[in-house]
């Protein structure tokens, strides 16, 4: 069974746009992405989850630049 981690995410309203934070507990990397409003939470959080795992890479040695 494929289990999807347990990241906290944080949605901010601020003004014209969305701020999303997300975090992985376990190793407490932090990532963060600014969104349209008018774009569904779903969606957002799918591209939060993207950069977290993106940055938790790089963080590994495995990303690429």
């Amino acid at each position: 069974m494929n289990q999807r981690p347990n990241y906290l995410i944080e949605f901010y309203r601020i003004g014209a746009y969305v701020k999303v934070s997300i975090i992985d507990p376990a190793t407490n990397i932090e990532a963060s992405i600014v969104g349209d409003p008018r774009a569904s939470e779903a969606e957002l959080t799918r591209v939060a989850v993207r950069k977290l795992e993106y940055v938790m890479k790089k963080k590994r040695g495995e990303g690429k630049g």
